[in-house]
């Protein structure tokens, strides 16, 4: 569940992509924007980017991109297909290894007392 080595570093730039496109998302659009979305889009990005609680933080990233993406009545849809995906296959696939959710909850030693 927490792969480290390449697999974890494929896994870290996943997570950086996202996170770069939520911020990229709401900074571009930040003039149609609340400023509590662009607020939630920055602390979601670093939340992203860290690694904690990732597939939580991945399912409200999509629903915080299809909600800029709503309030601006469509926009480029490519992009929007693109960072969906991104998201939906970070919501399931997980963090990896090189994240906070892998020293959290990460690989434990579990010692049995003698019986």
């Amino acid at each position: 569940m927490f792969p480290r080595g390449w697999p974890g570093i494929g896994l870290l730039c996943l997570r950086s992509s996202v996170a770069i496109g939520v911020l990229v998302e709401g900074h571009r659009h930040q003039q149609h924007l609340p400023g509590w979305i662009q607020g939630a889009a920055v602390l979601l990005s670093i939340t992203l980017f860290a690694g904690y609680l990732t597939p939580l933080a991945a399912a409200i990233g999509l629903l915080f991109h299809g909600l800029i993406w709503h309030s601006l009545s469509g926009g480029d849809a490519g992009v929007a297909i693109i960072l969906s995906l991104d998201t939906i296959a970070l919501a399931l696939i997980g963090p990896g290894g090189y994240s906070v959710d892998a020293s959290r909850f990460g690989r434990r030693v579990v010692v049995l007392p003698p019986c």
